[in-house]
């Protein structure tokens, strides 16, 4: 090997090999301050690119929970409705009943149908408060519960409105309708128990209606899940491993400092050939 104090190899390969642990070196500190064995599309344009794709997906599934979320927290507020409904149509069926009763005397009678006339009441009360977020299902021309249950809202449920105003297709009772007489009242107990009927209905169809929202609200969870720790398996560092590389990188790095200042003191070896 030639002696020369213009080029100096052995630093120069030195220098090469410092640069490359450096770099092996930095990879491994991101990894470890990120978690990410693949942060950008530097370190793997491949992956990082369907690490993305899943990334979006997730966050659309993300908006379907909340959808969901929302429609189940309407559907409860119109069974709790419902329920309310229906326990006042049973009431009003016991006065009802007990009005019919042609012994009765006047003031007994005035009495049962006031009571009559404040449940009946009620029942629109309960109908018009029963809203979530400006959404009433149990009105005359409520609102239909619509849930996307996608990452990019192609599908979704519906559940149907359900009207239990006074004097629409279910409760047949009208805003009006009283007990007054034995024969407005028979006619009351046959609204009633019709009534009854229909409501139980809409309860069952809102009942059903909510476990299928709970059912896809379960699916989507898991679902969702699922993608992170597919993500996961893409991009996350496997820390022990990159632990384990940065004590090696960090000794290597140190080893080459060293080759790099003994390969710098070669030129001085030239000195020697002049004294």
């Amino acid at each position: 090997m030639a002696f020369s104090v213009n080029t100096n190899a052995a630093a120069l390969d030195a220098l090469h090999n410092l640069n490359r642990t450096s770099a092996t070196l930095g990879k491994v500190q991101t990894a470890i301050n990120t978690g990410l064995s693949v942060a950008s599309s530097k370190d793997n344009s491949a992956v990082f690119a369907i690490a993305q794709t899943l990334r979006a997906d997730v966050s659309g599934i993300r908006a379907a929970t909340g959808s969901i979320d929302r429609a189940l927290s309407s559907i409860d507020v119109a069974i709790a409705a419902g329920e309310a409904v229906s326990d006042l149509l049973i009431q009003m069926k016991e006065k009802a009943v007990a009005a019919k009763d042609g012994g009765l005397d006047t003031a007994s009678r005035t009495a049962l149908d006031n009571d009559f006339s404040q449940l009946r009441d009620q029942v629109t009360s309960i109908v018009e408060n029963a809203e979530f977020n400006g959404t009433n299902v149990v009105k005359s021309g409520g609102d239909a519960i619509v849930a996307i249950t996608n990452d990019d809202a192609s599908n979704s449920i519906t559940i149907a409105a359900q009207d239990l105003s006074l004097g629409g297709g279910n409760v047949t009772i009208t805003a009006s309708q009283g007990i007054a007489t034995a024969t407005t009242a028979a006619a009351a107990v046959t609204s009633v128990e019709s009534s009854i009927a229909n409501v139980n209905t809409s309860l069952s169809r809102l009942g059903s209606g909510a476990n299928r929202l709970e059912l896809q609200a379960q699916f989507v969870a898991r679902l969702q899940d699922a993608i992170e720790v597919g993500i996961g398996n893409l991009v996350d560092a496997d820390l022990a491993k990159e632990s384990a590389n940065l004590q090696a990188l960090q000794v290597k790095q140190q080893l080459g400092l060293q080759a790099l200042s003994i390969a710098n003191q070669a030129p001085q070896a030239v000195l020697g050939l002049f004294q």
